[in-house]
């Protein structure tokens, strides 16, 4: 395995970690009850995707 013959500055180095860092994770409102949920997944509050409901959520009485 090649090794590098000088060493990396630090500005070097910083730049390429520039997209290591994590990006937050956007929430979106449920069209069905209005909650933050996140995009692509089933909600988890009235357990429905793309309006049909996927997950039968037991409803307290």
């Amino acid at each position: 395995m090649a090794n590098p013959i000088k060493r990396h500055s630090k500005s070097r180095k910083n730049m390429r970690r520039a997209h290591d860092f994590l990006k937050p994770v956007t929430a979106s409102a449920c069209p069905q009850c209005h909650e933050p949920k996140l995009p692509h997944h089933v909600c988890p509050n009235c357990g429905t995707y793309r309006g049909r409901e996927i997950v039968p959520i037991e409803k307290a009485s």
